[in-house]
């Protein structure tokens, strides 16, 4: 019984192509000029999947490398303590220098507030993106197009995006001397 199933085991399907290429099926020439071999090389390289790649993407050695690298799983382990107590410390670094940057922020907002409390008022006002002054209405019911749709995405308080991008050469139009930001009133 134990030889039966040796024989099916070892036995070979005809109908089986699995280990062929559909790529490389195709008849080889063996003599002549070796441009055709070069060029079909280039356009179809092999597609092996098992060797390894520079990137590291797969690399069959990598346990015979982490062996020799780390030699124990207790030699291991004590490395990824440490990797984890490094992370750590970075960790509470970025969280000091954080706290340090608001305790800086919170004396400037303090000493403001003492100095000029309507700047410190200014300073800390929300503005609803929603909501618009009369004169910001009476210009959208003038504008079509581009300039309303403009008028519509910006939001207050952040970089104006009239503004044009520092180039090497002049604009062709020149400079708009007339143009005046929008001003929002609350």
């Amino acid at each position: 019984m134990t030889s039966s199933r040796l024989a099916l085991s070892q036995q070979r399907f005809p109908l089986r192509i699995s280990g062929i290429s559909i790529r490389h099926a195709a008849r080889r020439e063996v003599a002549g000029d070796p441009t055709n071999e070069n060029i079909r090389k280039a356009l179809y390289p092999p597609n092996v999947a098992n060797k390894p790649t520079p990137t590291g993407t797969w690399r069959p050695d990598v346990a015979r490398a982490i062996q020799l690298a780390v030699p124990s799983k207790q030699a291991h382990d004590t490395i990824e303590r440490a990797w984890l107590l490094h992370q750590r410390h970075q960790r509470w670094k970025r969280e000091e220098e954080l706290a340090r940057k608001y305790e800086c922020m919170r004396k400037a907002m303090d000493e403001l507030e003492k100095i000029d409390p309507h700047l410190f008022k200014e300073a800390n006002r929300v503005d609803d993106p929603r909501q618009r002054s009369v004169a910001e209405t009476e210009l959208a019911k003038t504008l079509r197009g581009v300039e309303k749709k403009a008028l519509e995405s910006r939001l207050p308080g952040l970089f104006p995006r009239e503004l044009r991008v520092p180039t090497d050469t002049p604009a062709r139009d020149g400079w708009n001397y007339e143009w005046r930001p929008l001003a929002r009133k609350a």
